[in-house]
């Protein structure tokens, strides 16, 4: 296990549990956010995500839930994700220990056919869950958006003194439609389950303060601590895998070198295509220019 720190942020390079149990003071932490692995079969740079059974991704899956809630402050939030198969075991397995708040469905887009022979997935659950259901952050005018009312509408609230057009910002429901990260945008990171910026922008404003501890156990790319960052919160993040602690120190901004590698973003294969177009157009334009002008 290995700690890298910086201005208030920390990447734990290790074991999810044996970081959360060594590393963590219990009640320290305001706000985590939980996006494990799903047992699905997903290739994390050559680590596969399956385990043996159904039972034992389970038992795995509760050991770890148990720290997180463990490691809340009192006031504490808990967002966690998982697939939708196992969710309903998160849910009652947090339902006996949390107060849970909203069930949340990430709806996104496809770009290509999910299913032939049955209704594809498009969508993942969350949980959102406090400690104490009376005493918990969240910061409902940090995260307002426009009503989608199918209508643009001015309506009028003529109780006021003096007549007043309707707000048309609400808090978002449960139902989140938010982009998959794309191999063309400009935060895709190699990771095969990237989570959008703009999910964890949500999450961190709605329940954490500038200050405050954003702690994320399974961190991939590091979504969780940029955005904190961003921010002004603090964050914890521990990762397995040390491809995907480089992205952290990066994109975090605690090193730029390790080990003797400088630690930039990997090219995508179309700006290295465009890169080579722009050389070659600078070539073209370098070169003697004749005057194919006839003389008369």
């Amino acid at each position: 296990m290995k700690l890298f720190e910086k201005n208030g942020h920390a990447i734990i390079w290790g074991d999810a549990i044996d970081a959360l149990t060594t590393q963590i003071p219990d009640r320290s932490i305001d706000l985590v956010f939980a996006d494990p692995p799903y047992n699905i079969g997903k290739n994390f740079n050559g680590r596969k995500d399956r385990w043996p059974s159904d039972e034992a991704y389970l038992s795995w899956s509760y050991q770890w839930l148990e720290l997180c809630v463990s490691k809340l402050k009192p006031n504490g939030s808990l967002y966690v994700m998982t697939a939708t198969q196992n969710m309903p075991f998160f849910d009652i397995f947090l339902r006996q220990r949390l107060n849970i708040l909203s069930r949340i469905v990430w709806a996104y887009d496809s770009s290509g056919v999910q299913a032939r022979n049955y209704f594809g997935s498009l969508y993942e659950p969350i949980l959102f869950c406090v400690k104490n259901k009376n005493n918990y952050t969240f910061n409902s005018d940090d995260i307002l958006v426009e009503a989608r009312t199918g209508a643009t509408r001015k309506l009028i609230d003529y109780r006021k003194p003096v007549p007043t057009m309707y707000n048309t910002k609400k808090v978002p429901g449960n139902v989140w439609h938010i982009p998959r990260v794309r191999y063309r945008m400009d935060e895709y990171e190699n990771h095969p389950t990237q989570k959008p910026t703009a999910l964890l922008d949500r999450i961190v404003r709605a329940s954490s303060k500038p200050g405050d501890i954003v702690l994320d156990p399974f961190s991939g790319t590091f979504t969780t601590s940029y955005v904190a960052q961003v921010l002004g919160r603090d964050s914890i993040g521990i990762e397995i895998e040390e491809e995907y602690i480089k992205i952290g120190l990066r994109r975090v901004n605690i090193q730029e070198i390790y080990n003797g590698e400088a630690l930039r973003r990997e090219p995508r294969t179309y700006e290295q295509q465009d890169s080579s177009a722009q050389q070659q157009l600078k070539i073209f334009e370098r070169r003697p220019q004749w005057n194919t002008t006839s003389h008369q």
